[in-house]
């Protein structure tokens, strides 16, 4: 599909996009293959360094156990294989920057022939990140150099085993994984000449290392479009503020750029985006934001209908887990005990996702899940704590089912990426 995705991009830019869900959810991912089931469109679902390794990162899974639990997935809900665009996000060092950056790029490279390996097909090379050993502030050309490495060891591995075209993405300004860990005060868009110094020096190291085929198939650039998420407040996109980047792709139509942190953006600022050249899209902890939501308001309606003995007892679960393994949130959720309380649970940067995974966590909803089948929400009850599933279900648009709930609730998001990037009706065509 990558050939098709390169060609896509290209001829749609400024009228059609694509969405990436970045998450490892199963709930999630049923989600988005549902929206794209519906839609008709290709999925675009994407692994992080930090999710997704050969060490099996926070997930526990490598590139290829990650590709079979997403075809597992595909086949009980009976969604299209073919449809499914496997990515890797953020595919560098980043995992490893407590080590010299000799080492750490040798596991990175690594990490990259198993994601290529896996069937993996586009790939995001993202050397940005400071080693043990660097400099204070790394320079582009290093950085450059780095990514045309890990290309080189993607393509060594895409040619020993006769595999299909691979894409790329490159950019050095990458925003914060899953949202920034500070208040955000000010953001400044990417300038062009710093997206142009990005390419320029990206293609050097490439020619350098003998890439030039690969860099053929070089489709896209993150640059910093103005749009950021922290703990509790957004930055919206100003379309005003990113001009000087539509100037850069009308020099440069073989690309169109890539926004990272596009979570909880309002949805007109998608199709802003989509039609200013950002034909990708990246979404990840407002997924899992919508799900921990809708988790937690079937979590009060289960106190509302089964004996407390009998209670999944789900919020006091996942707060007892973090509280017992700190490391996924503590360094980053500052203030009092009680703000650090609110934050675990209620922080647009959704940190709990990362224990959903946890035995206890899954034996938490699977409780939930089970005890509200076993009864009938009222529909009193429903309006109450899910308002707007409640709607969908009285005009006949959704079950009253905790499962569905949950996936409604997720679509919702991922709804305003769909319409902004299907050109809502008015640029018509599928993926």
């Amino acid at each position: 599909m990558s050939d098709n995705l390169q060609v896509f991009l290209r001829e749609s830019r400024g009228r059609r996009g694509i969405y990436s869900v970045c998450s490892a959810h199963p709930r999630v991912i049923e989600a988005a293959m549902r929206q794209a089931g519906a839609d008709g469109t290709h999925l675009l679902l994407e692994a992080t360094s930090n999710q997704v390794n050969q060490a099996g990162g926070y997930t526990g899974m490598t590139p290829a156990m990650f590709r079979d639990y997403v075809y597992d997935i595909a086949q009980e809900i009976g969604f299209d294989r073919s449809r499914l665009i496997l990515g890797g996000d953020h595919l560098g060092p980043n995992p490893w920057q407590q080590l010299d950056a000799s080492t750490a790029m040798q596991y990175a490279e690594e990490m990259v022939r198993l994601y290529i390996e896996a069937g993996f097909t586009k790939i995001h090379l993202d050397a940005s990140m400071r080693c043990a050993d660097d400099a204070a502030i790394v320079p582009d050309e290093v950085m450059a150099g780095r990514a045309a490495a890990l290309c080189s060891a993607a393509e060594s591995a895409r040619a020993r085993l006769g595999l299909a075209p691979v894409v790329y993405v490159i950019g050095t300004e990458v925003p914060t994984p899953g949202g920034a860990s500070h208040a955000l005060n000010t953001l400044e868009v990417t300038t062009r000449e710093a997206v142009e110094h990005t390419l320029s020096v990206h293609r050097k190291a490439f020619h350098d290392a003998g890439l030039d085929a690969a860099w053929q198939r070089v489709i896209a650039v993150v640059v910093q479009p103005g749009v950021e998420f922290d703990h509790d407040s957004v930055v919206d996109y100003d379309a005003a503020k990113a001009g000087h980047l539509q100037e850069f792709l009308q020099a440069h139509p073989e690309l169109v750029m890539e926004a990272h942190s596009s979570d909880y953006q309002k949805p007109q600022a998608y199709k802003e985006l989509v039609r200013d050249g950002f034909a990708i899209l990246k979404v990840g902890p407002a997924l899992t934001f919508a799900l921990r939501e809708m988790l937690y308001a079937l979590a009060a309606i289960e106190r509302e209908l089964v004996p407390e003995a009998e209670q999944s007892h789900l919020v006091e679960t996942m707060e007892e887990i973090m509280l017992a393994h700190p490391e996924n949130w503590q360094k980053y959720y500052r203030g009092s005990a009680e703000q650090q309380r609110l934050l675990r649970v209620y922080s647009y940067s959704d940190r709990i996702r990362y224990y959903w995974g946890r035995p206890e966590a899954e034996a938490a909803v699977t409780r939930l899940m089970r005890n509200l089948h076993q009864t009938t929400i009222p529909e009193t009850l429903l309006s109450q704590y899910c308002p707007r599933e409640y709607e969908a279900m009285r005009e006949g648009r959704l079950r009253n089912d905790p499962a569905e709930l949950t996936i409604a609730s997720i679509r919702t998001v991922l709804e305003s990426y769909s319409s902004a990037c299907r050109g809502d009706g008015s640029n018509s065509g599928k993926q």
